[in-house]
């Protein structure tokens, strides 16, 4: 029998081979997960919903045979609804809601084999880059208790990290996926537009922006996982572009030579040191692997792009407010939400529906320029974030300026939310730490429909400069 220490760090892959030869056993990994996670969990708060009697009931019955058959897994509690487990969202107000159903994903999640163990710390309806709610508290950074772990998938990104799980459920809407994966040094992969679904609650979310997926400790966990995730479900309102294999076979095929434009600033951002040298490093590593680097970005009104955004955010969160409102039959009050929330939404309640529209249309045309910019790149590199991770309470928005935190976040995260916008493929990969010991993030973005070349890319990057050997402080090695 294998001893639960040595298969701490392993990946999702290599944990659901060794039950497939028969040296460990479901129940062991669950209770292995558990048994970190109840270690674990006091300092760093990732977990806000343990499901252990869940989680044994299924490591005891008969799973089904899928490529991660016995490997816990958490989700993200956000969007992915397991029927009668709360789904709090982050939020005073949503606190008691529990759905009725399993959405499409956690279905699909559930035949891979996997099995869930909780659901992780998240900021309040998802609205910030860091996971520090008042509903559950702070989610620590495993690297650095005092640091932020990111949001708003910041719960799962450090459990990845910190080894109660080699993988978890994100999804993400302007960088939730990729920020935190940054910030805690594990990979992070934002699907296409449409490549895994959203319903039955939903067709799209905030007209596009969120896309789901997962935070994992290996290219070949990710590629795997969405394979037997991806796909149009009944009734979806689009789907992305269906891939040319299985992307688990693009995972070690030869990339070929790229032609990768990076960019080493922001548009009236400040990039910290640490961030601009990880580009430069990463830029250098690729053109020694073969590809065409040169320092270029696309042409957009970086300005209209925020206020769109912002108009389309907004009223997504005073959409997703009033629909728990109806479903509770409460009616919202400012004492329910943290500030920024509260003044957020009544924000989105202001937006017109011609107001939306619009600036929905000047997203798509922001969309057009970045694709033309596509048609003689094929990756795009840029730091993840501006800042290596920040301390708690970076972002605390007090009642006398509830929007402290939002003007904090543009410019902690100026070059995630495009790709929200364009609906394309993008993902944070783990290819630097800085002097302190902090992780800082690779961003790559891909075309639209095309995850093939990023995880080409992304496993030659792994082989040429692994993390599977880094763990942080706080972790169950």
């Amino acid at each position: 029998m294998v001893k639960s220490t040595e298969f701490t760090f392993l990946d999702a892959t290599a944990q659901a081979e060794l039950i497939k030869r028969k040296e460990v056993a479901p129940l062991e990994l669950v209770e292995a997960a558990i048994e970190r996670i109840e270690n674990l969990n006091p300092v760093l708060n990732a977990v806000v919903t343990p499901m252990y009697e869940q989680a044994h009931d299924a490591a005891s019955g008969k799973l089904p045979r899928g490529p991660f058959t016995g490997v816990p897994f958490l989700l993200k509690d956000m969007i992915a609804a397991y029927a009668g487990v709360r789904m709090t969202l982050g939020s005073r107000f949503i606190k008691d809601m529990v759905p009725s159903a399993d959405s499409e994903l956690v279905k699909r999640l559930k035949r891979t084999g996997l099995i869930m163990v909780g659901k992780t710390n998240v900021p309040e309806l998802g609205l910030m880059p860091t996971t520090e709610p008042h509903l559950f508290g702070s989610c620590h950074n495993p690297w650095d208790t005092a640091r932020i772990a990111g949001g708003s998938s910041g719960g799962s990104a450090a459990a990845v990290a910190a080894g109660m799980v080699a993988m978890a459920h994100g999804n993400d809407g302007g960088g939730s996926i990729r920020i935190p994966a940054s910030c805690c040094g594990v990979f992070g992969l934002k699907p296409t537009r449409g490549r895994n679904p959203l319903g039955p609650n939903f067709g799209d979310i905030m007209g596009g922006l969120v896309a789901e997926h997962a935070l994992t400790r290996s290219v070949r966990d990710s590629a795997a996982l969405l394979d037997t995730t991806s796909g149009p479900a009944i009734g979806d309102p689009y789907w992305a572009p269906p891939p040319g294999r299985a992307f688990i076979k693009e995972v070690g095929a030869n990339p070929g030579n790229l032609r990768i434009a990076f960019s080493l600033k922001g548009a009236d951002v400040s990039i910290h040191p640490d961030c601009v040298r990880a580009v430069q490093e990463t830029a250098e590593l690729c053109a020694d692997l073969g590809h065409h680097l040169e320092e270029t970005a696309p042409e957009y009104s970086g300005e209209l792009a925020r206020k769109a955004f912002m108009t389309v955010w907004s009223a997504g969160c005073a959409a997703t407010i009033d629909a728990a409102a109806r479903a509770l039959g409460r009616k919202p009050a400012p004492e329910d939400f943290e500030p920024g929330t509260w003044v957020i939404y009544g924000m989105g309640q202001r937006v017109t529906g011609s107001g939306y529209l619009q600036a929905l249309t000047t997203l798509q045309s922001i969309s057009r320029q970045v694709a033309q910019f596509f048609t003689n790149y094929d990756i795009w590199l840029t730091p993840v974030l501006a800042e290596p991770p920040l301390p708690l309470n970076s972002f605390d928005s007090p009642p006398d300026d509830p929007l402290r935190g939002q003007r904090r976040a543009a410019t902690f995260c100026p070059f995630t939310p495009i790709c929200n916008v364009t609906g394309q493929p993008a993902m944070s990969v783990p290819l630097h730490w800085n002097k302190d010991g902090l992780p800082i993030g690779a961003h790559f973005i891909g075309r639209f429909g095309d995850e093939a070349t990023l995880f080409r890319l992304a496993a030659q990057l792994e082989a040429a400069r692994p993390w599977a050997h880094q763990h942080p402080a706080r972790s169950g090695d």
